[in-house]
């Protein structure tokens, strides 16, 4: 199972975030979990893709207007990928992801 943190900026955007968004984002959390869980490829109804101009920062959407940020963290527990959340709100995180 992946082990995840969350940067100050990314629960500061949480308290901003309205209901319906945070709970689009966790129905699009379970299913990214799932597919790290299961080692394949990002279902393509997240659009998991890299952030332009960063070498390892990745948005997920999770509604048409809904966006978060993470990255790769250094493994917690061996052999599990450990995620990073960075940011979370509409399209304009990715200004400062």
């Amino acid at each position: 199972m992946p082990t995840y943190q969350r940067l100050s900026r990314f629960d500061a955007d949480w308290d901003d975030l309205p209901e319906e968004l945070r709970k689009r984002f966790r129905k699009a959390v379970r299913q990214f979990i799932d597919d790290l869980a299961a080692g394949r490829r990002f279902r393509a109804g997240l659009r998991v893709k890299r952030i332009q101009m960063t070498d390892n920062v990745f948005e997920l959407t999770f509604a048409p207007d809904g966006r978060a940020t993470w990255h790769y963290g250094a493994e917690i527990r061996p052999g599990e990928p450990h995620i990073v959340w960075r940011r979370i709100g509409t399209h304009d995180v990715l200004r400062n992801p």
